[in-house]
């Protein structure tokens, strides 16, 4: 059992995504520091991959410029060590499934475990095929996160009963990025897991305005946001934690 329980224990949760290496580690460990003191509850850690189906162009940009800085899943166990020191708040990997492939996935469940990563989020792995990497984490105490999309339907009830951790809802339709409004019908997609689930759900994809992000807190026991963080590292470099920081705080303070 993680540690995630934690991170919605104290009101509405905010989970912020970073994907590691863009522009380099350290800059990556200064803004996840920026945003957990800001009141994330949560951090998602995005490993980087070449070929990231779900993500719009923002967070491939930001991948992209990761794997040219020479940035490799080693490199990141090591930072999740170092952060660690300091940094209690529950962490998560978000990556693909070809990542823990490659790498072998006992190994890289197994190094979770002892560099303290609460969670696994594989948007590639289809659930029917999640038996592929569940016993490793059951045997590491990794919770293998599950994401229930728009087009789940008749299948968010069974997703929904055997979560771990917490459930990622996903907003909308499409690939990761900002979006002006969104329209799936959410309260009838966390009715249903209610239902089935006393395990927290957090929705993610689209949000970018305290507005929104309070909208979906409503809804939800908490709000995932990621293409608006990566585009302050992308836009101000090195200088972005502060930026980080800033902007983890507008989102917080707005969940009330």
């Amino acid at each position: 059992m993680s540690n995630i329980k934690s991170a919605f224990e104290n009101g509405k949760a905010f989970l912020a995504f970073i994907t590691c290496g863009d522009p380099d580690l350290e800059t990556t460990a200064a803004a996840v520091r920026a945003a957990v003191e800001n009141g994330a509850d949560l951090i998602e850690l995005g490993i980087p991959f070449s070929d990231p189906t779900a993500e719009g162009p923002v967070i491939q940009g930001a991948n992209l410029r990761a794997l040219t800085g020479g940035v490799t899943t080693d490199k990141i166990f090591d930072f999740v060590r170092e952060l660690r020191r300091d940094v209690k708040v529950p962490m998560v990997f978000m990556t693909y499934a070809n990542v823990v492939f490659s790498y072998g996935a006992e190994r890289f469940i197994s190094t979770c475990q002892s560099i303290e990563i609460d969670g696994l989020i594989l948007p590639d792995l289809p659930f029917e095929e999640k038996e592929e990497f569940l016993p490793l984490c059951h045997k590491y105490g990794v919770d293998l996160i599950s994401l229930i999309a728009p087009t789940s339907e008749n299948r968010i009830a069974m997703i929904a009963k055997e979560a771990e951790g917490f459930l990622y809802i996903v907003s909308s339709l499409g690939v990761t990025g900002a979006r002006s409004e969104i329209k799936t019908d959410l309260p009838s997609i966390v009715q249903v897991v209610r239902q089935h689930t006393d395990i927290p759900c957090a929705i993610g994809f689209g949000i970018s305005t305290p507005e929104q992000a309070r909208k979906m807190a409503d809804i939800s026991d908490g709000v995932i946001v990621g293409s608006a963080i990566v585009k302050l590292m992308e836009k101000h470099g090195t200088d972005a934690p502060e930026h980080v920081g800033a902007y983890v705080k507008s989102m917080k303070d707005a969940l009330g």
